[in-house]
């Protein structure tokens, strides 16, 4: 294995002065989980590591009236455990039980797993029905990028080199909204996210649907909303058919994207599948309450 250099930030403004200083290449690291993976089988790309898990203010959780903000060192477990996710984001929730086991959910963090960019990675669909933005900081100054936008492909992200990923803050959801997160793997426990869909989404007090976010996981190249499939069905009723539709739209927006491929018939018929159940959860029977 080849060697590199290893540094435990003090601060904020420590992480960054180390993570920009001139003739190193350096990565945060917080919870290891991908990194420890990769180097193992990849070149390394870097010659030291910068612990950022430390740092107080990336470790918390926090709700300031209608704002949630949490920081990139956040581990899973922490996300399980804490009445604010669980509270107004219950399906990032349940996402966050679906990866790994204990031990890397006790390790990994949102941050890494955004960073990473993996097509499968399980925070990414609820984030991105959260309309969740991302927080970076650098020496040129702090700026903000939607975790939908801030992903472009695959393990690719408009992270600069040198910049660190701080925290994540999203709008509280209506009180009303109701959300669902669904994961197809190869087995129950431990396994990579085959197919995912996070859904979310409120009725008012006409029984309209006045409030919907759908987002697939590892269906297309990137984790985005489906504004089509959220049309069939914002400004009805919802019912049996209505469901059926989004779904369906869902299953030809993203052979769409992505064009017929060798997985696609298996892809096809599970995402409808996950599609009806998740928007039937919701809207047709007790989905998970927001708050």
């Amino acid at each position: 294995m080849a060697k590199y250099d290893y540094v435990l930030a003090k601060s904020l403004d420590h992480a960054v002065e180390l993570l920009n200083e001139s003739g190193i290449r350096s990565i945060p690291l917080a919870g290891g989980t991908d990194i420890y993976v990769a180097i193992r089988v990849n070149p390394v790309w870097f010659d030291r590591l910068v612990d950022i898990r430390r740092i107080p203010e990336l470790n918390k959780v926090s709700l300031d009236k209608d704002q949630v903000k949490f920081g990139a060192a956040v581990t899973f477990s922490h996300a399980i455990k804490n009445p604010i996710l669980l509270k107004v984001a219950p399906f990032l929730v349940e996402a966050c039980k679906t990866i790994g086991g204990p031990a890397v959910r006790n390790c990994g963090t949102f941050g890494g797993n955004v960073s990473n960019a993996a097509a499968c990675a399980d925070s990414l669909p609820s984030l991105v029905c959260l309309e969740a933005v991302a927080h970076l900081c650098s020496p040129k100054g702090q700026r903000q990028v939607k975790v939908e936008n801030l992903v472009k492909g695959p393990h690719e992200t408009q992270i600069e080199t040198g910049e660190l990923l701080t925290h994540f803050t999203f709008q509280v959801p209506p009180k009303n909204a109701k959300s669902c997160f669904i994961k197809i793997g190869r087995r129950k426990a431990q396994s990579i996210s085959r197919l995912s869909i996070a859904v979310i989404g409120a009725v008012n007090p006409a029984g309209m649907v006045d409030y919907i976010r759908v987002c697939p996981g590892a269906a297309v190249a990137t984790p985005v909303r489906f504004p089509q499939v959220e049309a069939v069905l914002l400004g009805k009723k919802p019912n049996k058919e209505s469901i059926t539709a989004a779904s369906e739209q869902l299953v030809a927006d993203m052979i769409q994207s992505t064009g017929r491929r060798w997985s696609t018939e298996y892809k096809e018929i599970t995402l409808k599948a996950i599609a009806e159940r998740s928007l039937t959860k919701i809207f047709l029977e007790d989905g998970h309450h927001v708050n």
